[in-house]
C-alpha cells in the first residue's frame, strides 16, 4: 500500500465546509461518497464551535476539528481591523490539524473555514504543502472560495457562471437519500406518513432550516383559497415562528404545519410543488428530485438567490418570483393553478429532473481521491 509522507498508508482528506448548512451539507454528501469510494479513506471536517457542524458532522459519524471562525466583513467595520490576527490564528490552528491528520487533500467549499484551509494549505520553509480541491456552491462565488481557486489543483462548480475561472461544473453535492429519492414509488407512504389522502394534491412549503416569515404569512393568509380547491399543505415554518392558521372547515384538506421536517425525503415524496427559498442546497436537492417549484430568492444579499434558480427556470422546471411578490392573491391564482394543472406539473418535474445532478458528490469524491493520489506519487 502506498505510504503518505507523513507515514500514514490510507488517503486523508480534509472538508473544510463549515458554518450554514449549506456549506456542511454538500462537504457530508462528499464524505459519504468517499467512504463509497474507498472504505479506507481518513475523513476530517474542519469547523467552528458556533456552526450547525458541531451537531450536523458527528451525527454523521465523522470527525470535526473546530479552529477559530474567520468571517470575512461585506463592508468596512470593528471585525475587519481584527480579522488578520483571527487568521493568523485560525492558519495556525489549521496546520496544526493537516498535520496531525497526515492530510492528503483538501476539499473547500467555502464559509468560515475555507479561507484559513486555503492558506494553511500553502508550502512553508518547513513544510509541504497539501492541494486544495474546491466546490462552488452558489452562482456568484463568495471571496474565500475566490481567494483559494488562485492557487486550487481544480476548481469544480454547482452551475456555469460563478465567476471562477476555469470550474468545473458538476453540480451540487447532495445526500444519497435524496439523490436515490423515486417519488412516485414512495408517494403512498409519504401522504400516509404526513396525514394525507394518497390522491390528495399536497402544497410543500418551506424556507430553510430556520423558516421564512414573509412566505409563512403570504401561504397562511392564502390558506382558505387553497383549501376551498382542494389543496393540503405541508408547511415547515421554522422552529422561531408561530403561524396564525384560520380553523378547518368541514372536510377541509389538511393544514399540516411543523416548526422542522426531519424527514425531507418524505416531504418531496409527499408534493405536488413547492414554494420554497432558492438556496443553492434547496435548489440541488429540489431539482435533483424532480419537484416543481415556485422559488421565492432571499431578498437581501448580492442576489445569488436568485442566480441559484435561474438554470431550473429557465429549463421549464420552476417559476421564480420576488419575495415582496409572493402575496395571497399570487397564491390563490398562480399556484393554485399549477397545482391544478396535472400535465403542466408533469411537464415540469420532467424538466426539474433533467437540470438536477444527481451524480456532483460522486464526481466531487472522485477528483478529491485523483489529486490526494496523485500528490503521493
Amino acid at each position: 500500500m502506498p505510504v503518505s509522507a507523513g507515514g500514514q498508508g490510507r488517503i486523508s482528506v480534509v472538508l473544510a465546509g463549515g458554518g450554514t448548512a449549506g456549506h456542511v451539507e454538500p462537504a457530508m454528501a462528499v464524505a459519504d461518497a468517499l467512504r463509497a469510494l474507498d472504505a479506507d479513506v481518513r475523513i476530517t471536517a474542519l469547523g467552528t464551535a458556533r456552526g450547525l457542524e458541531t451537531r450536523l458532522v458527528p451525527d454523521r459519524g465523522y470527525d470535526l476539528e473546530l479552529i477559530t471562525p474567520v468571517p470575512l466583513p461585506r463592508k468596512p467595520n470593528a471585525d475587519l481591523m481584527r480579522l488578520p490576527l483571527r487568521v493568523r490564528r485560525a492558519v495556525r490552528e489549521t496546520r496544526a490539524v493537516l498535520d496531525a491528520v497526515h492530510a492528503d487533500v483538501i476539499v473547500g467549499f467555502g464559509g468560515y473555514v475555507a479561507l484559513p484551509a486555503y492558506l494553511a494549505a500553502r508550502r512553508g520553509v518547513t513544510r509541504r504543502s497539501v492541494p486544495v480541491v474546491i466546490h462552488e456552491a452558489n452562482a456568484s462565488a463568495g471571496i474565500a472560495n475566490k481567494v483559494g481557486a488562485r492557487s486550487a489543483a481544480r476548481v469544480l462548480a454547482a452551475v456555469d457562471g460563478s465567476g471562477l475561472a476555469a470550474a468545473e461544473v458538476v453540480g451540487m453535492p447532495v445526500r444519497s437519500t435524496i439523490t436515490g429519492l423515486d417519488r412516485a414509488a414512495l408517494r403512498a407512504q409519504a401522504r400516509a406518513h404526513f396525514g394525507f389522502a394518497e390522491d390528495a394534491r399536497v402544497l410543500l412549503v418551506f424556507g430553510g432550516s430556520q423558516g421564512a416569515a414573509s412566505i409563512n404569512r403570504a401561504v397562511s393568509a392564502a390558506a382558505e383559497t387553497l383549501a376551498a380547491n382542494g389543496i393540503a399543505v405541508l408547511h415547515a415554518h421554522g422552529p422561531k415562528n408561530v403561524l396564525e392558521l384560520r380553523t378547518p372547515g368541514p372536510g377541509d384538506p389538511p393544514y399540516v404545519a411543523v416548526p422542522y421536517l426531519d424527514r425531507m425525503d418524505l416531504a418531496y415524496a409527499a408534493a405536488d410543488l413547492a414554494i420554497c427559498r432558492s438556496g443553492a442546497m434547496t435548489v440541488a436537492e429540489v431539482s435533483a428530485v424532480g419537484l416543481p417549484a415556485v422559488y421565492v430568492p432571499l431578498p437581501i444579499g448580492n442576489g445569488e438567490q436568485r442566480l441559484n434558480a435561474l438554470p431550473v427556470v429557465n429549463a421549464g422546471g420552476g417559476l421564480l418570483v420576488a419575495d415582496a411578490d409572493l402575496t395571497p392573491a399570487y397564491i390563490g391564482e398562480t399556484v393554485v393553478g399549477l397545482l391544478t394543472d396535472a400535465p403542466r406539473l408533469a411537464q415540469m418535474t420532467t424538466a426539474a429532473a433533467a437540470v438536477g445532478h444527481r451524480d456532483a458528490a460522486a464526481r466531487v469524491a472522485a477528483v478529491a481521491l485523483e489529486i490526494a493520489r496523485g500528490a503521493r506519487r
